[in-house]
C-alpha cells in the first residue's frame, strides 16, 4: 500500500532517501568528501597450530619468542608486549605496544585493549622486559598492572598475568599473588 506524505519535511526526506537508492554512485563520493574518516585496520592470519597458555613458565616461553619474531633485542633497550588469547587460553596472537629506552617505556593502555576487542580477545598478558637482567618489579610496573587489571574487568577480558622477562629469567605477577 502506498502511503501519501502530507508535510514539507516528509517530502523533502521521501524524495532525497529516493535519489540516494536511485543514484548510490552520486551520493557516494559526496558521503567520502563529508566523513573523509581514516580507517584503522588490525591484521590477523590465522595460525592452526595454537598454543594454550598452561603456566607463568609456558607464557614466558611465548613472550620471548614474541621478542624474537619482533626482532626486539631483550638486553638493548625496553619493549612492551601484549599476548591475545580466546577463552580457551590458546593464543590468538601478540602485539609490540610500544618500543622504549634503556630504562623505561611508555605502554598506552587504551591501545593495548582497543587491539584486544578488535581480535575478539577473552583474556591478555603483558609482558616487558628489564635489559639491566633484574626482573623484579618497579612500583611503577606494579601500578601499570593494576591499571590493566582494571580496565580488563570493566571490558570482560581477563588480564591473566603481567610478566617481567630477562635473558634468561622472568618475574610473574600471577606466580608472586600481586593479580
Amino acid at each position: 500500500m502506498l502511503q501519501m506524505t502530507n508535510t514539507k519535511s516528509e517530502l523533502y526526506y521521501a524524495s532525497y532517501a529516493y535519489y540516494i537508492l536511485a543514484y548510490p554512485f552520486l551520493f557516494k563520493k559526496k558521503a567520502m568528501e563529508i566523513t573523509e574518516l581514516n580507517e584503522i585496520k588490525v591484521s590477523y592470519q590465522n595460525n592452526t597450530n595454537k598454543k594454550a597458555i598452561t603456566s607463568s613458565n609456558h607464557a614466558f616461553e611465548i613472550c620471548k619468542q614474541s621478542f624474537v619474531l619482533s626482532d626486539a633485542n631483550i638486553s638493548l633497550k625496553e619493549y612492551f608486549f601484549i599476548l591475545l588469547l580466546n577463552r580457551a587460553n590458546n593464543v590468538i596472537g601478540f602485539y609490540k605496544l610500544s618500543e622504549g629506552g634503556i630504562s623505561s617505556t611508555i605502554a598506552d593502555i587504551r591501545i593495548a585493549y582497543s587491539i584486544a576487542l578488535k581480535c575478539l580477545a577473552s583474556g591478555m598478558i603483558i609482558c616487558h622486559n628489564h635489559p639491566s637482567n633484574n626482573a623484579k618489579p618497579s612500583q611503577a610496573d606494579i601500578d601499570l598492572t593494576k591499571k590493566f587489571k582494571s580496565a580488563g574487568h570493566i571490558l570482560d577480558i581477563s588480564l591473566l598475568d603481567s610478566i617481567i622477562l630477562t635473558e634468561d629469567s622472568y618475574y610473574s605477577f600471577a606466580d608472586e599473588g600481586l593479580l
